[in-house]
């Protein structure tokens, strides 16, 4: 999985919250960068990667919720 180099990263082993700033990761600041370092495609499958391994950690949290987390955001539409 891609992370950025803006050092908002995600406690991964933990809540999937961004070590930088506590917001659910992917905040915005790693959004910005995660676009500007990623085309299209590679983008959405490092987040769909994301998801499964968040999903593991976060069993309990609704699909729905975390695909609108992960996933929605990077739909050229969604912004």
């Amino acid at each position: 999985m891609c992370t950025p180099r803006t050092g908002h990263d995600p406690a991964r082993k933990i809540d999937w919250d961004c070590l930088a700033c506590g917001r659910p990761w992917p905040c915005d600041p790693a959004r910005e960068d995660l676009l500007t370092t990623h085309d299209a495609v590679q983008l959405r499958i490092a987040m769909w990667d994301a998801l499964e391994e968040a999903a593991r950690i976060l069993p309990h949290t609704p699909a729905a919720e975390l695909f609108e987390r992960f996933l929605h955001w990077t739909e050229p539409a969604a912004g």
